[in-house]
């Protein structure tokens, strides 16, 4: 019997990379990989549909799977992750000194619905105690007019939100149109004029070790997906799959802690993945629901608090039944 063919849309991560170049296989399936510009792999999957198995912005896939009859399905395959205390940038001299300053001024997203933006505000309701219908929201491209929103929005009573489409969010910056924009990608008004803007948490990383310590939340930026109509006509596709990635992330791991070769080009790999097992755990990048249940938990209530989904969603209500359990010998 031949194999299944399936087209795989996905970054050039190492803890993907042994997947995407056959190095590890998945049982019963032959791959055509894709490593796309992130930006481009999310367009053409949820505008197009282009691929089979795709890589997904996390709030946006938890959007699609809260409506009716979702043309797509997830598994807990987490490529990329990241803290966000690093991705609220002021202008200077705006009186902004503390998160708590943020309350009654004029904030600009790339989209509402950015996986790193939800995040943002729910670090800021949560952690800073900042009420988000005190601020007015502007949505615009980081460094480029005409961006827009990929998914339905039931925004929150009380929030004021503004499209912006003729605006990118570096210029609104660097005119005073607003007083900060919270963006995964830095915006060009920092990057060539910290003269004018800067991060508003300079001691990010810092406080992110902080913050992992108090809540346990690792933020989940991106996931894996699996178009519906190839997962129902071939429903085993998720658990081999989930075992393929599974193998190829702890392969990467291993790599990163080897100290005789050097795997990356960046001094000190091996010192800071020991750093890492001291702080987060022996598997400091964990795939599945139990090792992320406090970032599920709390991304699937910001998400619902924020007007992203539907319904308060369960960790167990976001992924596919076939990779919730594992079998145990």
């Amino acid at each position: 019997m031949a194999n299944l063919p399936l087209s795989v849309a996905i970054g050039d991560y190492d803890q993907l990379r042994d997947f995407t170049n056959g190095r590890v296989r998945a049982e019963g399936i032959d791959i055509h990989a894709m490593n796309l510009p992130i930006e481009d792999t999310f367009f053409r999957f949820i505008k197009y549909q282009e691929f089979d198995v795709s890589e997904i912005s996390f709030a946006k896939a938890l959007s699609l799977v809260s409506q009716e009859n979702p043309w797509l399905v997830l598994i807990p395959v987490f490529p990329s992750r990241a803290f966000r205390h690093s991705s609220i940038y002021i202008k200077k001299n705006s009186g902004i000194k503390k998160p708590q300053d943020l309350a009654g001024k004029k904030i600009g997203v790339p989209e509402w619905a950015q996986t790193a933006s939800i995040y943002s505000r729910g670090l800021l309701a949560h952690e800073y105690g900042v009420d988000l219908t005190s601020i007015e929201w502007f949505q615009a491209g980081v460094n480029d007019p005409g961006r827009k929103e990929k998914v339905t929005l039931q925004l929150p009573q009380g929030i004021r939100y503004t499209a912006k489409p003729e605006n990118s969010l570096s210029q609104m910056l660097l005119d005073g149109q607003i007083d900060a924009a919270l963006s995964a990608r830095p915006p060009n008004a920092f990057l060539h004029h910290s003269d004018q803007v800067e991060r508003l948490l300079p001691n990010y990383r810092e406080l992110e070790m902080a913050y992992w310590e108090k809540t346990n939340i690792f933020p989940i930026m991106h996931v894996i997906a699996i178009k519906r109509s190839t997962y129902e006509k071939n429903p085993w596709i998720a658990g081999n799959l989930m075992s393929a990635f599974e193998e190829a992330k702890e392969r990467s791991l291993e790599r990163a802690s080897d100290i005789t070769a050097s795997y990356y080009p960046i001094p000190w790999v091996p010192d800071y993945t020991q750093i890492s097992k001291k702080i987060i755990g022996e598997d400091y990048w964990p795939y599945g629901i139990e090792g992320n249940r406090s970032t599920l938990e709390a991304f699937t209530q910001y998400a619902y608090e924020q007007g992203i989904t539907k319904q308060h969603l369960k960790p167990e209500e976001v992924f596919v039944k076939e990779v919730l359990e594992r079998v145990k010998v």
